[in-house]
């Protein structure tokens, strides 16, 4: 196969214009300088990763998403970074040519192959709920993932279930996990994803050939490491405690912070904050709504999206700074007092010390 590098110069790329990729990409992976020689190396040698593609149910958004990626193109990871051999979206066959080009490409690449899924499986009514190329979407997970050496689970769908698993989940959708349980598995939440991360993590595997750190719910740490509330523009606002009370209030159009109409951004990890949507124009507290919490598992069973339904206490939340600053000052006048009749017991104990070793010398004189 046909590395990346190999697709570029015969599409007409100059060397300059690639190492330039590998230095935006590296950028967007939030990685140092010195790893863009590291990614053009393995673009230069590594031959285009296979991908499968498979659709279970959900609403293509991830896929929408996908395709709008800026760093790096989605159409350069489509044509040149990996050789997308299978995805009902995209490709060009249909029908029949669709099925047989999934079978070859899982004969020709057995073992070596990622596959990516978007959507859930149903278990119910024997998987009949969704149905692809005439059978059960359950059953061609498990038959494209026992050749896969690594799996993507794109978007909330695939890693918690989402909509289709909130309750009372008619079709009993599950995540891709509690179907595929001897394979990694690595999660990428979000109603959808941002585009460059689900990018990101095809470059970060393809660059270093492994799976990229995980946390403990198997998401990259790169990308889901922080809480959308720890980057936040609106964070000093949350830290003052001052807060919109109304969507058209004064608050609001101050631009303080959105906690109390709801935002979940306090208890969500993803990386909008940070990377924003659209190419880092915006993301959705920029734009005047809360987050949701879309990226965390369970988000459809947790309420309104307006309601507030975190607990958190800490500098700011259900205060002000008056109120802030008059405890602070009884913490310190408090501080003081005590710092106060503790040197004053230890002043009196050394004067009584002092007494009795001056009257057992003069009784000891006499």
């Amino acid at each position: 196969m046909e590395t990346f590098y190999d697709v570029m110069r015969r599409q007409g790329i100059t060397r300059r214009s690639f190492m330039k990729f590998c230095s935006l990409t590296a950028a967007a992976l939030g990685l140092g300088p010195q790893f863009a020689g590291r990614i053009a190396h393995a673009m230069e040698n590594k031959p285009r990763t296979p991908v499968l593609w498979v659709h279970g149910q959900e609403c293509t958004c991830c896929s929408e998403s996908f395709i709008r990626s800026a760093h790096p193109l989605a159409k350069d990871v489509v044509l040149s970074m990996i050789s997308l051999d299978y995805d009902p979206l995209l490709m060009a066959a249909a029908g029949d040519d669709a099925e047989a080009a999934l079978e070859a490409a899982i004969e020709k690449y057995h073992g070596n192959y990622i596959l990516a899924v978007e959507g859930t499986p149903a278990l119910g009514h024997d998987g009949m709920a969704c149905v692809v190329g005439g059978r059960p979407f359950l059953d061609q997970l498990r038959h494209t993932a026992e050749g896969a050496k690594a799996i993507i689970s794109w978007g909330s769908c695939a890693s918690w279930g989402c909509v289709q698993a909130a309750r009372p989940n008619p079709t009993q959708a599950v995540p891709v996990h509690k179907v595929i349980r001897d394979k990694p598995i690595i999660k990428v939440p979000g109603c959808p994803p941002i585009a460059e991360v689900m990018t990101g993590v095809i470059t970060y595997m393809l660059t270093f050939d492994r799976l990229p750190a995980l946390d403990r719910q198997g998401r990259p740490k790169m990308f889901y490491g922080q809480r959308i509330h720890d980057k936040c523009y609106r964070r000093p606002h949350f830290d003052a405690g001052q807060f919109a009370e109304q969507w058209d209030d004064e608050g609001a159009r101050r631009g303080y912070c959105l906690y109390k109409l709801g935002c979940k951004g306090p208890t969500t990890y993803n990386a909008c904050s940070t990377m924003r949507w659209n190419s880092g124009v915006s993301f959705p507290i920029q734009s005047g709504h809360g987050c949701i919490g879309c990226s965390e598992d369970g988000f459809w069973d947790k309420g309104s999206f307006y309601d507030r339904v975190t607990n958190i206490h800490q500098f700011g939340i259900e205060s002000n700074a008056d109120r802030i600053g008059k405890t602070a000052a009884g913490v310190v006048g408090a501080a003081v007092a005590a710092h106060a009749a503790v040197s004053v017991a230890k002043h009196t104990a050394n004067k009584r010390k002092e007494v009795r070793e001056q009257t057992a010398d003069q009784e000891g004189e006499k």
